[in-house]
């Protein structure tokens, strides 16, 4: 049986926090919970380094400091070892965002194949991972979802982005790391999902290397799987996928409202839990075919997780099921579960300060939107500064 408790447990949630770290994460989401504080201090930070102010430290002795690794991916190598010490994997995530120029897109492809081949000596780190507008402008994936043509110099970059793609997929298969591709808005989606399809076709006969994202506030997500599976059946290579809710809701119903579609994103809050769970059951039935790498900060439907395992006799070990959290948040899930011999990993974002605001941004607004998500961090972490002072 499994028992509803085990992420309650804030001794082994907090094992590698010391109380100044721990004082830090409680200040933290305490100034998250606030969305007006979120709100102006987002404002005040963009402005400050676009003026190149001094005030990088800061950042990083604070915010930085607790949701990402390091500038560099040698900064984060004490990080990954202690992590692994408690039973937990790491992903390096090169989180620069926001940067549209060729040379940037040749660099994060060199980035991702350096970590790819950096994490092949490494236990400690069984995957590899990148964004597709790390390898191409917006506009182009963009374009070629909504089937516009494109213009001579656009097909061009489209050419050397299916180039990146198959450059690192390639290195990934060479070095037997797994390679999980991000998700991001659905007005370019498409364009991400097709090249993906491709990349699947081409490395994973023997087994899941390229792994697809699907974010499951879009209520066609399940169709589309089923499609997908179908489709791989057919072909015969096999399905990677991480498994998350997403990351843009505001932003999908602001623009489905302002060109006047419906929108893709579940009418409520119940509805994307259950288009989620039912992907994840949907994965956990069909396991010959599909891997999975569930990315949630929600207990119940990582308890969910749990509990088809254990009735499907799906050993905790088993390489093709993976749960993982973002470093710096949901600390009683991924520990907990690394203490119970889950396979469970820890995303690490990290880069150059500046270039890494934007994703950060992004996490503290997402952490604002999400009902319970932060009262809870703090109620665990309330909970451990206690137990410790006793």
């Amino acid at each position: 049986m499994i028992v509803n408790s085990i992420f309650d447990n804030t001794k082994t949630a907090f094992t590698l926090k010391s109380d100044s770290e721990l004082e830090r994460a409680y200040f933290l989401f305490k100034m998250i919970s606030k969305e007006p504080l979120v709100r102006i201090g987002t404002i005040a930070t963009k402005f400050a380094l676009n003026l190149s102010l001094p005030v990088e430290g800061l950042i990083r002795s604070t915010v930085f400091d607790h949701f990402c690794g390091g500038v560099s991916e040698k900064d984060c190598i004490n990080t990954v070892e202690n992590l692994f010490g408690a039973g937990v994997y790491s992903v390096l995530d090169y989180s620069v965002e926001g940067k549209e120029d060729e040379a940037q897109f040749d660099f994060t492809m060199e980035k991702v194949i350096e970590l790819t081949r950096f994490a092949k000596n490494k236990e400690a780190m069984p995957f590899s991972v990148f964004k597709p507008t790390g390898f191409g402008k917006f506009k182009i994936w963009q374009k070629i979802t909504e089937n516009e043509s494109l213009s001579e110099v656009e097909k061009g970059e489209w050419d050397r982005i299916k180039e990146r793609y198959n450059n690192v997929c390639s290195v990934a298969s060479e070095c037997d790391i797994a390679l999980l591709i991000d998700g991001e808005e659905s007005w370019m989606q498409d364009a991400a999902d097709d090249l993906c399809e491709e990349m699947m076709v081409k490395y994973n006969k023997e087994k899941p290397i390229v792994y697809n994202t699907l974010q499951c506030y879009r209520w066609d997500r399940l169709d589309y799987l089923k499609e997908q599976h179908a489709k791989a059946k057919a072909g015969g290579y096999k399905l990677g996928y991480k498994v998350v809710r997403g990351a843009y809701m505001e932003k999908e119903n602001d623009r489905a409202e302002e060109k006047g579609y419906p929108t893709p994103i579940c009418e409520s809050k119940t509805a994307t839990d259950d288009s989620f769970n039912s992907v994840m059951k949907y994965i956990l039935d069909n396991l010959d075919d599909i891997s999975l790498f569930l990315g949630t900060h929600n207990e119940n439907s990582s308890y969910l997780a749990l509990e088809i395992m254990e009735a499907k006799s799906i050993i905790k070990t088993d390489a093709r099921v993976w749960f993982g959290q973002l470093y710096g948040m949901s600390d009683h899930i991924s520990f907990n579960l690394g203490a119970e011999g889950y396979n469970v990993a820890k995303y690490i974002p990290f880069g150059p300060v500046k270039d890494v605001m934007p994703y950060l941004i992004r996490r503290a607004e997402e952490n604002t939107s999400v009902a319970g998500q932060t009262s809870r961090e703090l109620t665990l972490l309330k909970r451990e500064k206690e137990r410790r002072k006793l």
